[in-house]
């Protein structure tokens, strides 16, 4: 027969656990929540989400490349002269090595993989475009000169660490009362500090502010436009797509 203290115990763990299981429906709808609000703004800026992130790229390797011209200048001395060369990279270069339907599902993997690289991306903080450079870089390359499979099994290691949650093991609790009421405020705190990641982000915000939340569309496009013609000026480029 259970003591008085026993009782107690018990009746605190059950709203603890209570506690927790409203918490964790009340993340999964703010993150439902959410992600919709990313995947319309997605849809609505996908060409101006795509250009950015490969003129960024595009940017980074024609400074690498100047980079390696200074180093290579220095090392012969004051007799050498630079190449006048503009650094660009050339125009679907392996298209014609390629079937057109392999090709067509090559892009249309490349672009919807493209979109998933930066979670954080309409915060419009430029140097945030930076974050998934790698990634980026790596994606653009695979999609350029790989096989669809490369690309593929590329793509899903991708997707798999950017949007699959990752999902905690249940540890086995001790059996006193103390430990389970320990890991029960743990994990509300860690519910807690989630919940307030989500609505601490400018996209939530815009979302709970905004009038018409679609509007932020318009300020989003605006952000593109000016971000890409400063690419397209810095690397001299004449195309819609460098792919």
């Amino acid at each position: 027969m259970k003591t008085n203290n026993e009782i107690i115990h018990s009746v605190e763990l059950n709203e603890l656990q209570s506690t927790l299981e409203l918490l964790d429906v009340e993340l999964t709808r703010l993150s439902n929540k959410l992600a919709d609000f990313e995947n319309t703004l997605r849809y609505h800026l996908e060409d101006e989400i795509i250009l950015t992130q490969e003129l960024t790229i595009l940017y980074k390797n024609q400074k690498q490349a100047k980079k390696e011209k200074r180093k290579e200048q220095k090392r012969r001395g004051k007799n050498y002269k630079e190449s006048t060369e503009v650094i660009s990279i050339k125009k679907n270069q392996t298209i014609d090595e390629k079937n057109d339907a392999v090709e067509k599902e090559k892009k249309k993997l490349y672009r919807e993989t493209m979109l998933q690289i930066h979670p954080d991306k309409f915060s419009i903080k430029s140097e945030q475009m930076d974050i998934a450079t790698q990634i980026t870089t790596n994606l653009i390359t695979i999609y350029k000169t790989g096989s669809l499979e490369e690309l593929q099994e590329y793509c899903l290691a991708i997707i798999e660490k950017n949007e699959i949650p990752v999902k905690y093991k249940e540890t086995t609790l001790t059996i006193d009362a103390a430990s389970k009421e320990k890991s029960l405020k743990k994990r509300i705190k860690k519910k807690e500090e989630e919940i307030e990641k989500i609505k601490n982000k400018h996209l939530y915000k815009v979302l709970m502010t905004y009038k018409n939340p679609l509007t932020f569309v318009d300020e989003l496009k605006a952000y593109y436009k000016d971000r890409i013609a400063k690419l397209k000026k810095r690397t001299r480029y004449k195309y819609d797509s460098f792919l």
